[in-house]
């Protein structure tokens, strides 16, 4: 597969994602404004989530895989290398973030799901703190919540923990990702801070630089006739010497 095919094919993966995330978005706004535990919502959530876990898992293959490909050819001209490095780490930044806002959303969805646990356990007259639920969460066991049966506590508990699974696995990922970045960020950085620098400067001086560009010809064209004065005026002097000399 080619290069150039490689890259399109993680850019539209990336995109996909990116979809998914906003339906995941959506998908957690109908859940928490239901009445009552909406199952087939919660099945479509649950599918989304495993393609994003599917596709992300590919891409970071597909970018680990450039970047293998990318040190077995460094001895290739340096402009080649740094056109591939700087597509490479534009790929991944790109995927970071979409995964960053995923995880964003993700722990979200875990506050305010438990925000609900606490005003339903407060409706039932069992006041508990912030402290307190957490250390109910982390025993994995619906029951804890039901002495009186609660169904939405025990829905919301059960999905907090897929959350809390889904979340460490997105640790992992970042954590991967991170060193690859990290490996060819000096690059990407330099040249955003250049096309930042440029950006700026034409937005704010486009005056300034036809101009400077003009005084920049200018004084080349002085350096060259004082270079040829200079140049005659040595070739008389010693044309004059080695008459005298003579």
């Amino acid at each position: 597969m080619s290069t150039c095919r490689s890259r399109r094919e993680i850019r539209e993966m990336i995109d996909k994602i990116q979809a998914n995330v906003e339906e995941v978005k959506k998908k957690h706004s109908a859940i928490l404004s239901a009445p009552q535990s909406d199952e087939k919502t919660k099945h479509e959530l649950e599918d989304l989530m495993a393609d994003i876990k599917k596709t992300a898992n590919k891409v970071r293959g597909k970018l680990k895989q450039q970047n293998i490909e990318q040190e077995e050819h460094s001895n290739k001209s340096s402009a080649d290398l740094r056109i591939r490095k700087t597509q490479h780490s534009t790929l991944s930044r790109k995927f970071v973030e979409v995964m960053t806002e995923y995880n964003r959303t993700q722990t979200d969805y875990r506050d305010r799901c438990k925000n609900r646990i606490l005003r339903q356990l407060e409706i039932t007259g069992r006041a508990t703190t912030d402290d307190e639920l957490e250390a109910m969460l982390e025993q994995d066991n619906p029951a804890v919540f039901t002495q009186g049966t609660l169904a939405d506590i025990e829905a919301r508990h059960a999905d907090i923990i897929k959350l809390e699974t889904s979340i460490r696995e997105l640790h992992d990922m970042f954590m991967d990702m991170a060193m690859l970045v990290e490996s060819q960020g000096e690059l990407i950085d330099r040249i955003e801070h250049h096309v930042s620098e440029a950006t700026e400067y034409v937005e704010t001086g486009g005056g300034e630089l036809v101009q400077a560009h003009m005084w920049a010809r200018k004084a080349r064209k002085k350096k060259v006739f004082l270079v040829i004065c200079l140049s005659v005026t040595l070739i008389i002097i010693i044309i004059i010497l080695a008459v005298q000399l003579a």
